[in-house]
């Protein structure tokens, strides 16, 4: 998920009994965002991003390590608290590492709802996971979580004006996304306008309740896309094999904004074919197939060149176009949920 759905997951458990301590905040935050440690490595190229991200910070070993460092640098910063203040408290370093664990285990969960999944048990296993269930960006997320940690902290007008600041910027990125139907776009709105009137007037719940209240329904709200994401995919299994179509692979995309709405790629030994379903509409196929070409031995060739690690890596559904030219060939290699690059090979396939 995006950097904002982690952080709100962090603060809002962060009002939960669990996270009522010092530094129980900053630990929830952080640890919701430690595993995207990875993200440094765009600083150093694109295609080593795609090559180590949700990889060895998300997988099984580092679940296991990085809450220990997380918890053990808050216990230092506590004691450093404890020394400025001798009348204050130190809390339990057993409290901060099991906050520790519970958030950022909260990260590679999260990672797991979308369409580009996550690697689990690295660094034993480079195998991929994917949920199929959240669109990367999820505004009802957002709204649901964003109500508790502005409740929490938008007392000073300093802060509040950075929630203003933040809603701003938020809808334009919700409101700015063509695919977006009309009604999602006034459930924005109308979220947005609660959240005010709630920081305004108040629920009469203690921010506890409301916090569980709100955690329970995104909690709700996932499961219920998570039934819905298998159950569109038994209907999208059963139009392909009643077209004669056998469904090898099949990615599941939520549409943004919209929880009824569904893009589907569904592959079979030969092409994807792009599908759009919405539940009390059925299955929609869109345009013409694409050819996987992965049939033709320059495909090969330029998936196993070095410039390419990362996404063949990274890659879920991927296409192949080749090209001959007057000494060689024009590999354009891709992935059908994002974009491509092309690769030069020799006559003997060996890159340029």
């Amino acid at each position: 998920m995006d950097p904002l759905t982690h952080t709100l997951v962090g603060a809002s458990l962060a009002q939960t009994r669990l996270g009522r301590v010092p530094l129980g905040t900053t630990t929830l935050v952080v640890g919701a965002n430690l595993p995207d440690v990875d993200a440094a490595t765009y600083f150093i190229g694109s295609d080593l991003a795609l090559l180590v991200r949700r990889g060895w910070t998300h997988g099984v070993l580092a679940m296991a390590v990085l809450p220990l460092v997380l918890g053990w640098a808050m216990h230092l910063v506590d004691r450093i608290r404890c020394r400025r203040n001798p009348d204050a408290t130190p809390v339990p370093i057993r409290r901060l590492i099991a906050l520790s664990y519970l958030s950022v285990l909260s990260h590679p969960a999260m990672d797991w709802l979308n369409t580009y999944g996550v690697r689990l048990l690295m660094p034993f296993s480079r195998e991929w996971f994917y949920g199929d269930t959240l669109f990367i960006v999820d505004p009802w997320v957002w709204l649901l979580l964003g109500t508790v940690a502005v409740m929490a902290h938008s007392r000073d007008p300093l802060a509040l004006a950075g929630w203003i600041a933040l809603a701003a910027i938020a809808s334009l990125l919700v409101l700015g996304v063509p695919d977006v139907p009309a009604a999602a776009r006034w459930g924005w709105a109308v979220g947005l306008t609660a959240i005010a009137v709630i920081r305004h007037r108040g629920t009469g719940w203690p921010l506890p309740r409301l916090t569980t209240v709100c955690l329970s329904v995104a909690l709700l709200y996932v499961g219920a896309m998570v039934t819905s994401s298998q159950l569109a995919r038994a209907r999208v299994v059963d139009w392909a094999r009643n077209r004669e179509i056998e469904p090898l692979r099949i990615m599941m995309s939520p549409a943004p904004g919209n929880p009824l709405a569904k893009s589907v790629i569904l592959a079979d030994n030969r092409h994807y074919h792009r599908i759009s379903f919405v539940w009390g509409e059925g299955v929609t196929p869109l345009g013409p197939e694409v050819p996987i070409g992965d049939d033709h031995p320059a495909a090969t060739a330029a998936l196993a060149s070095p410039e390419v690690r990362g996404l063949a890596t990274w890659s879920r559904l991927p296409f192949y176009r080749v090209e001959a030219a007057a000494d060689g060939y024009l590999v354009e290699v891709g992935d059908m949920r994002f974009g491509s690059v092309a690769v030069e090979l020799d006559e003997t396939l060996q890159v340029r």
